[in-house]
């Protein structure tokens, strides 16, 4: 092992530095750094670029996937909460309510039950979609409003993205039953 004098290493780096700026000026590359490997020098400028250009891609693929997730457990959770909104009115304007709802000939709302779709679709607007595409399904049990029997609010819906990525559009089922109690 041969030591140094701490002059001959600092001439020794200054060699190593002309050395690289030469390589990579022979190279014709416009390069901020140089890098040694093995016996060779390489010039690792457009490396940096890929990698920023690669991670940019993922994250913000990433980012439009969670916020499209976001959308549809908001959208499956407002349009669950609509029909349970759906039910409370059911039960709640049975055939000894002033405004009935059923298919009893005393009620003014006969199928498909419009009262009971208005509020299904009233409470599922705040999902921020087009609530024209939902379907609202009501079933009296027993085919009738008479207190005591059940009822059960049906909404299906088929989620559009807003972002249009593959495998998203998805056919959702939201269904609630109640005992009327008017």
């Amino acid at each position: 092992m041969t030591f140094r004098k701490p002059c001959e290493a600092y001439a020794a780096q200054d060699e190593l530095r002309v050395a690289r700026a030469g390589f990579c000026a022979m190279a014709n590359r416009l390069c901020s750094t140089c890098v040694r490997v093995g016996k060779t020098l390489r010039c690792d400028s457009g490396q940096a670029i890929a990698e920023t250009a690669i991670a940019l891609v993922v994250a913000i693929s990433v980012a439009f996937w969670l916020f499209e997730l976001s959308m549809f457990t908001y959208t499956c959770s407002v349009l669950n909460q609509a029909a349970q909104e759906g039910v409370r009115y059911a039960i709640m304007h049975g055939t000894d309510s002033s405004a009935c709802s059923g298919p009893d000939t005393a009620c003014t709302d006969k199928s498909p039950y419009s009262n009971v779709q208005t509020v299904v679709t009233s409470a599922a607007s705040a999902s921020l979609h087009d609530t024209s595409a939902m379907t609202v399904t009501v079933t009296y049990g027993n085919s009738t409003a008479v207190a005591g029997n059940p009822v059960t609010v049906t909404v299906v819906y088929t989620y559009v993205p807003y972002v249009n990525f593959p495998g998203i559009k998805n056919t959702v089922t939201f269904s609630s039953q109640g005992r009327i109690m008017f």
